[in-house]
């Protein structure tokens, strides 16, 4: 329809008065342009996709290579340990590689010993235990009778554990628990001679390693680098080494009062001692007791007190008077913190964070010590546990309120404060 003269008339009236006229709804074409997809969004969705399976793919990856993870974990630091005595071999002369081999192979046949050491003596504690199980059930079984009035035989109480079901069921299990068994003896067995030739292969190549690693750093980065690997080593190796000595000292000590007693194998209850006291930190040396008290225990009970009393006592003494002294500059972190630490190592790696967890919290608290910035002390008795004690004493002050205000020698005791503190001022001469 063709616009009239009075439709022109009124849209000029409209424009005049400031307003808009009304839009025009658009077409179907110029609607479908409008509401095209962006072209940003497919991509977005497929780099939104492509990220969720990367993680997915690292997540399965990560699980899936745990354990690899934590044995090399385990290898580093065991490298880290041993690495000032390749280093001190290696500047007499010898090779890297074969003062490494040295190294491993003296802490192979150490260990070996002990494992021989210790299975010999349980061997020998069960062959007793067996050999001695008819008298102990003799006298447990006429205990019985004569306390509960009951005539057993040891004859009827073998014949009713032989055919028992439990005791049935029981061998049927362990028959069928021996290939489990023998697959995890098998696995340790891998396990460990992966975790040997990692760190063999750490240590042996420390300085190619550590070449390879500052090769892709800046300069500035190298050298945060290398004193963090320092410090590391340091750390580390003074960690196990000054417990290796402090093991060393607390096997002589309780090797002496074992063979004093007459406890059977004490070299072996000693190095067991000596061992699991040191690398157990805090409650080490009362796990490490408990066997030494066993044992002393099927000798004479009263051999178990006196060695429960030696352990408690050593154990005070290398609190305060060994491990101080040992430990000041190799692993000098409060024992709250150590133990903190290997509970929270336990939460996280298990036995293996137990093991590196105070040399790793020792590292790091010395990298950031070197970092942290630290101030002079105030001298105030506060720093030392000393309260400040302002105003009157309690003394006074309970004397005031019962004699009330208005009784004259008040004021008198309301000045003696402040007058001990110093002259007056305006006081009469």
């Amino acid at each position: 329809m063709a616009p009239t003269d009075e439709t022109v008339q009124v849209t000029q009236d409209t424009a005049s008065l400031g307003t808009t006229p009304p839009t025009q709804p658009p077409t179907g074409a110029e609607a479908g342009r409008g509401a095209r997809m962006p072209r940003w969004l497919p991509r977005a969705m497929v780099l939104a996709l492509a990220l969720i399976a990367c993680f997915q793919l690292g997540s399965w990856a990560f699980h899936q290579l745990t354990g690899l993870l934590i044995n090399v974990l385990i290898a580093f630091f065991l490298a880290l340990a041993v690495e000032p005595a390749v280093s001190w071999m290696a500047a007499r002369g010898l090779r890297r590689g074969f003062a490494t081999f040295l190294v491993f192979l003296s802490v192979v046949i150490a260990s070996a010993g002990f494992i021989t050491l210790m299975g010999s003596m349980l061997a020998g504690q069960i062959v007793d235990m067996v050999e001695d199980f008819p008298d102990y059930l003799d006298k447990v079984i006429s205990w019985i009778n004569q306390t509960f009035h009951t005539d057993l035989s040891r004859v009827e109480v073998q014949d009713s554990l032989v055919h028992s079901d439990w005791l049935q069921k029981y061998v049927q299990n362990s028959a069928s628990g021996v290939l489990d068994v023998s697959a995890q003896v098998l696995g340790g067995l891998f396990q460990l001679l992966t975790i040997l030739l990692f760190s063999f292969y750490f240590a042996a190549d420390g300085p190619r390693l550590r070449r390879a690693l500052c090769s892709v750093l800046p300069p500035a980065r190298q050298a945060e680098v290398l004193r963090a690997w320092e410090i590391a080593v340091d750390k580390t190796g003074g960690y196990l080494y000054s417990r290796g000595l402090m093991a060393l000292i607390s096997g002589i000590a309780h090797y002496i009062l074992l063979q004093a007693l007459g406890v059977p194998y004490a070299p072996v209850l000693a190095v067991w001692v000596g061992l699991v006291s040191q690398f157990i930190p805090t409650i080490g040396t009362y796990l490490a007791g408990a066997l030494p008290m066993l044992i002393a225990f099927t000798v004479d009970p009263w051999y178990a007190l006196w060695v429960l009393v030696f352990v408690v006592v050593y154990q005070q003494f290398e609190n305060y008077m060994l491990q101080p002294k040992l430990t000041a500059k190799s692993v000098d972190i409060h024992p709250a913190v150590a133990f903190g630490s290997v509970i929270a190592g336990t939460a996280l790696l298990g036995a293996v964070g137990a093991l590196i967890a105070i040399p790793a919290v020792a590292t790091l608290q010395a990298f950031l010590g070197a970092y942290v910035k630290r101030y002079d002390v105030t001298d105030d008795p506060r720093v030392h546990g000393h309260r400040r004690r302002g105003g009157a004493p309690l003394v006074a002050r309970v004397r005031r309120a019962l004699r009330g205000p208005n009784h004259p020698a008040a004021p008198a005791e309301s000045e003696s404060g402040p007058r001990s503190e110093g002259p007056q001022q305006g006081s009469p001469q």
